[in-house]
């Protein structure tokens, strides 16, 4: 049985716009349900533990998925969530893989956590796959890998500045995952807006969007073979 680890935010706050943020629920749920059917152990962690924000834009009528309605018909899985493990208290030896939900969240907590980085950097550099999805590439802005970012010269992509721009918070963010990608040497690549798109390079597996969520897990889930 593969052990995978989970990693969502714990940050809820959307700049100084006085809106709530997080992760987003699909990016959760899709990948979960990808990994538990295939027969995987799911451990899940976050910054502070406990129940992660959701983003609640994620959860309006109009963005439900397949995966969010098994999800909130699904106890057992909403109380893995709502006990999520400290990030600081998991060791990258205890599994297989790393998969990163995104949501704006990540971008002010997981982009910065030293024991996030410490965790990707420990799990790539034990031959061992990292997967992450829309804006989740952004925490690996400070990863690296013999000295260097660990996506520079490799094929990735992650939220297009197109994308951030259509919802309207390019001035919000700290920074633009498409930007700060390229800015890191990435070769980074991207399919039209809010379409499915995912790329894997090497061990490193990175989705454009939401709607890449599944595919992102099942790119993962080929490298464990």
């Amino acid at each position: 049985m593969k052990k995978i680890l989970m990693v969502l935010t714990s940050h809820d706050r959307l700049g100084d716009t006085g809106e709530k943020t997080g992760f987003w629920l699909e990016e959760f749920a899709a990948p979960y349900y990808v990994f538990t059917d295939a027969g995987a152990d799911i451990t899940v962690a976050s910054p502070k533990g406990g129940q992660p924000p959701i983003d609640p834009k994620s959860d309006d009528p109009a963005n439900q998925t397949p995966a969010q309605d098994r999800f909130k018909a699904d106890a057992a899985a909403q109380k893995v969530l709502a006990n999520t493990r400290r990030l600081d208290s998991v060791s990258a030896k205890d599994y297989d893989a790393v998969f990163y939900p995104g949501g704006h969240g990540p971008l002010w907590d997981l982009a910065e956590d030293p024991a996030s980085i410490r965790l990707i950097e420990d799990v790539y550099d034990a031959g061992k796959p990292v997967a992450a999805v829309c804006h989740a590439p952004g925490v690996l802005r400070h990863v690296k890998h013999q000295g260097q970012p660990l996506v520079k010269g490799k094929r990735v992509t992650g939220f297009t500045n197109s994308e951030e721009e259509a919802v309207k918070l390019t001035k919000v963010v700290p920074f633009l995952v498409e930007d700060e990608l390229k800015r890191l040497g990435g070769s980074y690549e991207k399919a039209a807006d809010w379409q499915s798109f995912a790329i894997t390079d090497g061990r490193l597996v990175t989705g454009q969007n939401p709607a890449s969520s599944e595919a992102t897990a099942k790119a993962l889930l080929a490298l464990l073979g």
